[in-house]
């Protein structure tokens, strides 16, 4: 029993086989080439060069989408052919956005560990040791950033008054909310409020 798309099916095989054939290739199709038998979308410049993952990564933190600032940020490290102290920075920023405290702290120690003479990533692990309860470490770790930035950031200033504010009193409310800045390279500032 013969079925009745093979006729239709014939004619459309034949149909992209003599498009192939002819002088215009698939664009007298309707495809939509560029003339150099190259298919591309109208209106996209294909010399340009991307948008950088690192800093896609930071607007990404700062909007909030924080799975998506981590592929960002690995994207990063994949362009780089490395993982700096800048991109475990941003890696630990967007997992503390996420709640993951403990890979958090294990990837702002490292950037530490690789670039110790930014104030930015001190003042992010601080952040974390704050959420995590260690105060005390916290507070050590504020007063490194603040002497790192000689006391030029208002945010590391703000959250070294927070720590210790909340270390001497420690019978503060679970409805208090402290609100930890979280620093970047550049001008922006990370917002992030204590409880998760």
């Amino acid at each position: 029993m013969k079925t009745p798309t093979r006729p239709f099916t014939a004619l459309l095989i034949l149909n992209f086989a003599l498009a192939a054939c002819s002088s215009g290739g698939f664009g007298t199709l309707g495809f939509g080439t560029n003339g150099n038998d190259t298919l591309d979308a109208p209106g996209v410049d294909l010399r340009a060069d991307g948008a950088d993952n690192l800093e896609t990564g930071h607007r990404l933190v700062a909007a909030g989408q924080y799975e998506l600032a981590i592929r960002s940020f690995n994207r990063a490290a994949i362009d780089r052919g490395t993982v700096d102290a800048e991109i475990l920075s941003g890696l630990g920023t967007a997992n503390l956005g996420l709640g993951r405290l403990g890979q958090a702290e294990t990837q702002l120690r490292r950037a530490v560990q690789r670039d110790a003479t930014q104030p930015e990533i001190w003042n992010n692990l601080g952040v974390v040791l704050m959420e995590r309860g260690k105060n005390a470490d916290a507070i050590q770790i504020f007063r490194k950033a603040f002497a790192l930035d000689n006391g030029e950031s208002v945010s590391i200033r703000d959250n070294l008054r927070l720590a210790l504010e909340k270390s001497e009193n420690f019978d503060t409310s679970s409805d208090s909310i402290d609100e930890y800045k979280l620093v970047r390279r550049g001008s922006a500032d990370y917002l992030i409020r204590s409880g998760l």
